[in-house]
């Protein structure tokens, strides 16, 4: 039986355009909002194109010595060029790019998973300190 965890792939993101990038906008304060953004394709460009795209980016946090993560939030992306005329034909498309804000008194690790529709699951993680 394969387990999800098996499923999902890792790689530095400074040279793999899958893996989803985690950055605080300014240093955590404890109890303070903390604003997290998360791409897919910072270093190398993702293609968002009908074929090939970014389908969704999910956030959770995990805090410090807690057993289950709290999911932050699901983005999906549904525009990549596809019109009625076809793949490609339209001049819509939205980038794998999501922010949100955490309020938490606890440490922990940001985790994110993004799935590409040719490529599958991806994860990072970042830790979250103060």
């Amino acid at each position: 039986m394969t387990e999800i965890n098996s499923l999902y792939q890792k790689a530095d993101w400074k040279t793999e355009k899958h893996v989803p990038v985690i950055e605080f906008l300014e240093k955590p304060k404890k109890d303070q909002p903390i604003a997290i953004s998360v791409c897919v394709g910072k270093e190398i460009p993702h293609p968002n194109t009908t074929e090939h795209h970014i389908e969704w980016i999910e956030i959770y946090f995990l805090p410090l010595e807690e057993k289950f993560p709290y999911l932050l939030g699901k983005f999906t992306f549904d525009a990549h060029g596809a019109s009625v005329q076809g793949p490609n034909t339209s001049t819509v498309y939205t980038t794998p790019e999501v922010n949100c804000k955490i309020q938490t008194g606890k440490s922990g690790s940001v985790i994110v998973a993004s799935y590409c529709n040719i490529h599958g699951l991806w994860t990072s993680s970042a830790d979250l300190n103060f």
